[in-house]
């Protein structure tokens, strides 16, 4: 079930250098929100504070808020892990497990998460989600297959696929589409699309066409100098962000002027 995500004063680290400064944020439920801005403004490392995923990294800390559904994910006692199976991520680079088939792909969050399963009912996820991510079709006669054989597209769809096998209710995509040729990155909008109805969706892009076309709310990062904290500048409804924002620096950079 999709839920609502609440950020509060956070602050991120890498060591004791501070990536991100006091970002306050409210992410709805089914829908899209696009984190924009230019690069080094710490969108990627926001969006990796959404599951925890910032403190895998050496010396990565954080202090603030972030409540999915008014539960402190940061909150004593919370397990990092668990965090991360309801709060998906989908990376730049597709990277299905090599050695695993498309068919173990999709299973391996299932499997990992210690759910004993038939195998009449793994068969039943599996399709489910490969129909879901709008691949099955493309490969019901070769799930015994290494992801890897799989075109670039397909991969990153068969990470979609795995993501969502484990039932999350928020999927993070870190700039899915920028390894993608036009068609698969097409492929891709399209079933982020048609995801937002069961999944919160947060992604990073710096594509301003695709935030225009699959966002219903953009946000926009900035830094004041290189070296300087990433800071939350504007965040509103897509149309309006593209069409009037209230920060001149936000129409400076969907115009092309900065960044």
């Amino acid at each position: 079930m999709a839920k609502r995500i609440d950020v509060s004063g956070l602050t991120a680290y890498y060591g004791a250098h501070k990536a991100i400064e006091d970002i306050s944020l409210h992410v709805e439920p089914q829908a899209v929100t696009a984190f924009i801005g230019p690069s080094g403004c710490g969108k990627s490392t926001f969006l990796r504070t959404l599951n925890r995923m910032h403190e895998v990294t050496p010396g990565g800390r954080v202090e603030g808020k972030v409540l999915l559904d008014n539960e402190d994910l940061y909150g004593p006692g919370v397990d990092p892990v668990a965090v991360r199976r309801t709060v998906g991520m989908v990376f730049q680079r597709p990277n299905p497990f090599p050695t695993m088939s498309i068919y173990d792909n999709v299973a391996a969050g299932l499997r990992l998460n210690g759910g004993r399963m038939r195998r009449s009912e793994l068969d039943a996820v599996v399709e489910r989600e490969l129909r879901g991510a709008n691949l099955w079709n493309e490969v019901k006669d070769r799930l015994n297959r290494p992801g890897s054989s799989l075109s670039g597209g397909q991969q990153q769809r068969l990470c979609i696929a795995r993501a969502t096998a484990v039932a999350p209710d928020v999927l993070l995509m870190d700039e899915p589409c920028s390894a993608l040729d036009p068609v698969s990155t097409l492929a891709i909008e399209d079933l982020i699309d048609k995801l937002k109805a069961e999944y919160t969706i947060v992604i990073v892009t710096h594509n301003m066409q695709q935030a225009a076309r699959v966002s219903d709310r953009t946000a926009f990062f900035n830094l004041a100098a290189v070296g300087e904290p990433g800071r939350l500048v504007e965040v509103d409804s897509t149309a309006k962000i593209f069409s009037n924002p209230s920060v001149p620096a936000t129409e400076d950079y969907i115009s092309g002027r900065f960044g």
